[in-house]
């Protein structure tokens, strides 16, 4: 199979520090990749080198066929990163809803400003993507009156309005109060069983073991564990990751 993401012999310096070592990694469609680490790690500058929120130092990533390669400059490499950000759907962990806009407002800006979608299709999206999130009931309410688990809803729903081929969850539940992470959880485990390939930066193990295909360790900017769940949580090949999975466990005591 094809895959939908490949990033291929990835570096990323922020000066002299290297934070991302020859990363090589391909996810093949429709497949939910969990990424933990220890903080640190790279795993959220991995996340943001895929659409190129953060500009690789090396190597290329590859998006549903658009192939960009890192530390280039000038008009088509912008081109490029472009159209791999109309391919990738991101959500952040303080959901980056603009205050000023209403929930439907807010979903559709996107579409509208940035593909340039007509207006009352991207109303007929969002409205279509509130309700899979369980927010078209408060399409009317400004950010300020939801709380941060509704907030995060709503920002997954406007990264699904942008009809991605892959979605980009950066830690999406490290904002939210303890009894609001389920919900956001929940939401997402319902687009994952509806073939949305994803790629997920999680502290949380639970969600790991049951939602995910794949889960990759990161240490010290490098991948240093791929395998399935049920492997990886019984019998972790790195000390780095039993020790990793063996501190998540005493927390969850």
């Amino acid at each position: 199979m094809v895959p939908i993401v490949k990033i291929s012999n990835l570096d990323k310096y922020f000066g002299r520090l290297h934070v991302l070592k020859n990363i090589s990694l391909e996810v093949p469609p429709r497949q939910v990749v969990c990424l933990i680490g220890r903080s640190g790690s790279g795993k959220s500058t991995l996340l943001r080198c895929i659409n190129f929120l953060e500009e690789p130092s090396r190597g290329s990533i590859e998006v549903d066929g658009i192939h960009v390669s890192g530390g280039e400059k000038g008009k088509e490499h912008r081109r490029l990163i472009h159209e791999v950000r109309l391919k990738t759907g991101m959500v952040f962990q303080e959901f980056n809803l603009f205050p000023h806009m209403t929930v439907l407002e807010n979903v559709i800006e996107g579409p509208v400003i940035v593909k340039g979608m007509d207006k009352a299709k991207a109303i007929e999206i969002a409205k279509m993507n509130l309700d899979r999130v369980d927010m078209l009931w408060k399409k009317d309410e400004y950010p300020m009156r939801l709380s941060g688990g509704q907030k995060q809803r709503v920002a997954i729903a406007r990264a699904l309005t942008m009809e991605p081929k892959v979605m980009l969850f950066d830690e999406p539940t490290s904002a939210l109060d303890p009894e609001l992470i389920g919900e956001v959880l929940n939401v997402m485990k319902k687009v994952a069983q509806e073939g949305m390939t994803m790629i997920v930066v999680t502290h949380e193990m639970g969600f790991a073991r049951e939602v995910a295909d794949r889960v990759l360790v990161m240490g010290e900017g490098e991948l240093i564990e791929d395998a399935k769940p049920s492997d990886l949580f019984t019998n972790p090949k790195d000390p780095r990751t039993k020790a990793l999975i063996d501190r998540y466990r005493s927390e969850e005591q």
